[in-house]
This record gives structure tokens, C-alpha cells and sequence, in this order.
């Protein structure tokens, strides 16, 4: 699993209303290198683009309006550099994913639009209030879709070179929606990664699976209305498998004396397993729902467990950042009208820096609980190599890679 504190997710929105992303920005107490501009190299690069683009069959007019104002933007490549330098706790970002102001502005979204979103469910079985919960992470059930030229953001990144192919890829997609004419070069602008429309789309997503749902002949993502958007998004979902009537996930309670090696993505087990092994939903009564699920542990033993089913993995897809996934599916309950998450949180832990992640997995190698990579990235090696030192201490194997667990390993390298 790839837990929000695990992978350096931050907010990228600060209001109340914002969008909630699962990437980070910079914060004032980013230390990024200065960026220089580099103008001369970075139109050199444009121009080696354009050849490239004319040959894939982008047409000289497309490329004149659509790089007619391209720029290479340095507060896009200090956001893309400082991606991993900063976290946040799971709690810390569902308590303004899920804040009272976004609970209320999404159901008054729903109330507004409930014509249009039973259409929606209707025709590809989605459930509403998990579209609109996408929607209101993204860009706050609209208000807001980024300002950045979508060209720009993809040239200055393509050109950076950090995630170059992908990001030329993505520039080559944005430019051939301008010559389809969905969008007139003016209006394609997003995040400062490139993600577009009121649901955040990159270019090659918006191919694979946009649709003209108000029939107007474009697939338009940008403007007020949010029809093609919203649509796109349930279509996006149903594309990856959405099974109709099964949730994201549910909140659980594990039994006295729960092996909590069970709580893992590799252990896929029916909802009566579980049952009868004591794991309850947070209700107290067993969890209903046909088909298998996992238990994971988002920030340990000491916070909330949840029951995920295949519908979690369909958000991943939109998303890769499990936080993300259980802030659009938390949210999504809230506005059914559900409960907030019962567990407490380990209010008192925080999440590790970028290099407290590569310390962690430096000592754990240290302490032959490896191979690790040292590379801040705490992914399902990282999780199973905590859990296994975990066991061999004595202590409870959850796997959750948190400041205790480091500090235990600082103190068990101490002579």
C-alpha cells in the first residue's frame, strides 16, 4: 500500500473549500534549489519539439496556436523538486479532505445536479457520491480548476527532463486535443502538473475515457458547465471495472489478539473470513458486503483498520496515493449521509520526512531486515521489512513505518 505518510503527500490546498490533491506544493519552509531560466536552451528545446510533433502527425497550424505562448514556468519545476521533501499524517489531510465545508458544499452539489448524475449512474453504474467526491478533491466541485497554461506546465516539464518522455507524451495528447478542437488554446488550463477540468484529467486519460455526455460534439472538460466531466470521471472508473452497489471500503473492528499480519494488500479474503475471525464493521456488526477485501492499517496499530474491496484498487487508478483513495471514499460516505471514521488517530505521531523514510530503510538494512532501496519511498518492501523487524522485536508487526519505529532502530544501533 502506498499510505499517505509513506510516500510524502501533502495538501496542495489550504482553505477549507480547496482542492485536496495527493501530491505536495511548496511550502515556505521548502529549501529547493533556485531555479534559473533557461531561456535560450528551453527554446532550443521547443523548437526540436515542433520537428518532433509535425512528425506525429501534429499539423503547423496546431502548433502555431497552441506554442504561441508556451513558457517555461520555474514555479512548476520548484513544485515538481519539492514533491518529496514534505508530509503529512492521513489524519492531517482527511480532516480538511473531509471538513465540514466540503461535506456541506457536496451535497448542495448533489442537490443541484442530481438530474444530470442519475443519468450518470444510470448509463455506467458509478455511484454518484463517489464522483462527486473526486470532484470536490480535485477542484472543489469546481471553483477550482487551476489557472496554469496546460502547454506550458507539459513543455516546462518535458523539458526539465526529470519525467521527460512522460511529460512530452502528455504535451503531445495536449496539443492534439487543441487541433480536435475541444478546447481553444486560451481556456486549457489546469494544475501545475497538468491535470485538467473540473476532475483533473491529464491529456492521455482525457483520450482513453472522456466523453461528450451533453452531445455537443466536444469533450469538454474546461468549461463551467461539469456534464462532460463528470461523466468522464464515472466513465474513467467504470473503464477499470467499478462494480455497481460494492463500496470503496469500511471502517472495522479488529478482536483481541488479531494477527496483525493478516493486515496486508496480499491478503485477500472473503467478508465472511473475517466475520469469523471476529473482524467487525464499526458498527459492531459484521460486514455484509458480498466479495473479497483486505485490512489495512493506515497509520497502525494505534488508528483506524478498514476493509478495502476491489472498488479501493479502481480509485488507484485515479490516484495511486492510498490517502487519496480513502479521502474520495470517506467523503463519498459523508455525503450518503454516513458516520465520521470512529477510531481515534495517533494524534501524537507525526509522519516521517523524506529523509527520515530514507534513514529508516537505511537502518533497516543495517539490521539485515533488507534489501532495501534507500529511496524515501516507502512501498510494499519497505511495509513487509518493518513488519518482519517488528515481529523479531516483540512488537506489534503492523508495518507502519513511524517516527517510534526509527527512533527504536536509532536506539537499537546505539552501542
Amino acid at each position: 500500500m502506498r499510505f499517505f505518510g509513506q510516500i510524502g503527500c501533502v495538501l496542495a490546498g489550504l482553505l477549507i473549500a480547496g482542492p485536496v490533491t495527493a501530491q505536495t506544493t511548496t511550502t515556505p519552509e521548502a529549501q529547493v534549489d533556485e531555479v534559473v531560466i533557461p531561456t535560450v536552451e528551453f527554446q532550443d528545446w521547443i523548437a526540436g519539439f515542433r520537428a518532433r510533433a509535425l512528425q506525429s502527425g501534429i499539423t503547423a497550424e496546431t502548433l502555431d496556436a497552441g506554442l504561441a505562448r508556451v513558457e517555461y514556468l520555474p514555479d512548476v519545476v520548484r513544485k515538481d523538486r519539492s514533491q518529496n521533501e514534505f508530509t503529512k499524517t492521513i489524519w492531517d489531510y482527511l480532516d480538511t479532505a473531509v471538513s465540514d465545508g466540503r461535506i456541506e458544499l457536496g451535497q448542495t452539489a448533489l442537490r443541484e445536479n442530481a438530474a444530470l448524475l442519475d443519468e450518470i449512474e444510470a448509463r455506467y453504474g458509478v455511484d454518484r457520491h463517489v464522483v462527486v467526491a473526486i470532484w470536490g478533491l480535485e477542484s472543489s466541485y469546481g471553483s477550482y480548476r487551476g489557472d496554469i497554461s496546460t502547454i506550458s506546465a507539459m513543455a516546462t516539464l518535458a523539458f526539465d527532463g526529470r519525467r521527460g518522455r512522460f511529460f512530452e507524451n502528455q504535451l503531445m495528447m495536449a496539443l492534439r486535443i487543441l487541433q480536435d478542437g475541444d478546447v481553444a488554446p486560451a481556456n486549457m488550463k489546469g494544475s501545475w502538473a497538468g491535470a485538467m477540468g473540473h476532475t483533473q484529467f491529464m491529456p492521455t486519460s482525457w483520450d482513453a475515457y472522456a466523453v461528450d455526455f451533453n452531445g455537443d460534439g466536444k469533450r469538454d472538460i474546461w468549461s463551467d458547465d461539469p456534464t462532460d466531466a463528470l461523466a468522464s470521471t464515472a466513465a474513467f472508473l467504470a473503464g477499470f471495472g467499478w462494480t455497481t452497489g460494492q463500496p470503496w471500503g469500511v471502517e472495522v473492528r479488529l478482536p483481541a489478539g488479531f494477527d496483525y499480519t493478516f493486515a496486508r494488500d496480499t491478503n485477500r479474503q472473503t467478508t465472511d473470513y473475517w466475520a469469523s475471525i471476529g473482524v467487525l464493521g464499526a458498527d459492531g456488526h459484521p460486514v455484509v458486503y458480498r466479495g473479497t477485501a483486505t485490512i489495512v492499517l493506515p497509520a497502525g496499530a494505534r488508528g483506524a483498520a478498514f476493509m478495502l474491496f476491489r472498488n479501493f484498487n479502481v480509485l488507484e487508478h485515479y490516484n495511486t496515493a492510498d490517502a487519496y483513495v480513502i479521502g474520495v471514499g470517506h467523503l463519498a460516505d459523508r455525503l450518503r449521509g454516513g458516520p465520521a471514521i470512529q477510531a481515534a488517530w495517533p494524534r501524537d505521531d507525526r509522519a516521517l520526512t523524506f529523509d527520515e523514510r530514507k534513514e529508516l530503510q537505511m537502518r533497516l538494512n543495517a539490521a539485515e531486515f533488507g534489501p532495501l532501496a534507500e529511496d524515501g519511498l516507502v512501498g510494499p518492501r519497505t511495509i513487509s521489512a518493518v513488519r518482519s523487524w517488528q515481529k523479531a522485536s516483540g512488537m506489534i508487526p503492523d508495518g507502519y513505518a513511524s517516527l517510534m519505529a526509527l527512533n527504536r532502530l536509532r536506539d537499537m544501533a546505539t552501542p
